[in-house]
């Protein structure tokens, strides 16, 4: 049965669900739904917007992942095709909260799905993190990958840096901070990027992992991709590969972990010191205590970071050994992990960062569910694990909406033009999926023409000839601007 129409009882209409959030976690639940076994048999009819704060798709794929991942491309392909087919409408550009309301989306739409992820640094709870040079990495991966709500400056003054964490995030923060600046050109960071690092004064990146080597958070893709950067030495210490029952147990029953201790012993054994202008330098059982401030005018700025030396405890974990070290640095990034931030109109569990939920179904303050709203991805399970467990969250929610359809609430107009005509009274600049591919084209165009006619004034011919896919468009005002202008202005 499908819904009907409140002027026509009899006339069947298609089920509105709304998605607020247009990255991997959303896409894939609206996917998931056009694919469903009662769509595809004609049980019920689905009509679908798809909403994003930016006025592009991917959310953290485009806005949060290093450009040079050789898999991106194939995932920013696959969500492509899923919004290309024309049966899921984009509008972006659309802050929730302020743009559209909670109640609002209710009203027009039988049901809402939640997407919006997690993008903010989670804390690291030590004393001198406040200061200057102090930075968390989703700030910097947001500046390197051209987010449009941030600043185009990055002080990159530091020679020395610290990376607290051993997660992906880590390893994309030391590798665009070591790489040299031109083996980026061939991806799409924008040239204010590509700028800032080639003038950074950079030499020795230090990444500190609190637990052992067979305890860390990054892929093999990951770790490989570092020993691929031109220029970089990768420096280990001996202290740092402990192994405990745990560690044991984990590289017998882990093939991922295995090949990952493998990779990094063989590193360890071979001879790293090859003169190269930068370092990368890999620490573990080290956990930050306390953030070390310069002396006199300096006194509100990074001199240094001390850690406590840490030991296995046999099941995986560690202890502190109350053996303390300092390190010089100028720079810190938290790689902590990220963190969800509060939905407008919805609770939230602050100790997790989501939107408190059973199964995707979002819950009020009585652990009841709210009817007709939906949650899915980071915001619904944390920010943890990679995009197969996306898909899985999204079959999970879209399976409950299902489940739900005869007894959702109904809008009170549910008719595809209600949304866009009161953006259109808000005065919202909202983008379209046409519009992402006129912003994409144009994105494309410019790294066809990069550097003719050197524009810059670099009269490097090898620097000329570097094949860009893509320059990424970086203002706010610019990606809309393009994305609405008209095919024949």
């Amino acid at each position: 049965m499908t819904p009907s129409d409140p002027s026509d009882p009899s006339a069947p209409r298609p089920l509105r669900v709304a998605v607020v959030g247009a990255g991997p976690a959303g896409i894939y639940a609206a996917d998931l739904l056009t694919k469903s076994r009662e769509v595809r048999d004609g049980d019920v009819g689905v009509s679908i917007d798809i909403f994003d704060r930016y006025p592009s798709p991917y959310g953290l794929i485009r806005y949060g992942v290093a450009p040079d991942h050789p898999r991106i491309k194939g995932i920013v392909n696959a969500l492509h095709r899923v919004l290309d087919r024309g049966d899921i409408r984009f509008l972006g550009n659309v802050n929730f909260g302020s743009d559209i309301h909670f109640e609002e989306l209710r009203g027009l739409y039988d049901a809402v799905i939640f997407a919006t992820g997690a993008v903010r640094d989670a804390d690291l709870d030590i004393p001198g993190v406040e200061l200057e040079g102090s930075f968390g990495a989703a700030d910097f991966v947001s500046w390197y990958d051209g987010h449009p709500d941030v600043s185009r400056e990055w002080p990159l003054n530091a020679r020395e840096v610290a990376i607290i964490g051993n997660g992906n995030v880590a390893l994309d923060v030391a590798r665009v901070l070591t790489k040299d600046a031109e083996d980026l050109l061939a991806t799409e960071i924008p040239d204010n990027v590509y700028e800032g690092l080639k003038s950074s004064p950079v030499t020795d990146v230090h990444i500190f992992g609190r637990r052992g080597p067979a305890q860390v958070k990054f892929t093999p893709l990951e770790l490989r991709e570092l020993s691929h950067s031109r220029g970089v030495d990768i420096v280990l210490y001996p202290e740092g590969f402990v192994f405990d029952e745990g560690s044991d147990e984990q590289m017998r029953t882990n093939n991922q972990t295995r090949t990952m201790v493998n990779t990094l012993t063989n590193w360890l054994v071979e001879e790293q010191d090859s003169g190269a202008p930068r370092r990368l330098h890999l620490h573990f059982l080290h956990s930050p205590v306390e953030i070390l401030a310069g002396d006199g005018e300096d006194s509100n700025k990074v001199a240094g970071i001390r850690f406590e030396r840490n030991e296995l405890d046999g099941r995986g974990g560690v202890r502190g050994t109350g053996g303390f070290i300092d390190y010089p640095v100028q720079a810190i990034y938290r790689a902590v992990g990220y963190f969800g931030s509060q939905v407008p109109g919805l609770g939230f569990d602050a100790a997790r960062g989501v939107v408190p939920n059973e199964a995707g179904r979002v819950i009020d303050a009585q652990s009841q569910p709210i009817p007709g709203v939906y949650t899915t991805g980071w915001i619904k399970r944390g920010p943890v694990g990679l995009i197969g467990h996306t898909k899985g969250d999204a079959l999970e929610t879209v399976g409950c909406l299902l489940e739900d359809r005869l007894n959702l609430p109904g809008p009170t107009d549910p008719s595809e033009d209600a949304v866009t005509t009161l953006l259109e009274r808000r005065g919202v600049e909202y983008t379209t999926w046409e519009g992402w591919r006129r912003l994409d084209a144009h994105e494309q165009s410019l790294g066809e023409n990069y550097r003719r006619g050197d524009p810059s004034g670099v009269a490097d011919d090898r620097l000329a000839q570097i094949k860009r896919e893509r320059v990424k468009v970086v203002p706010r005002e610019e990606l809309v601007r393009i994305s609405r202008q008209k095919d024949d202005q």
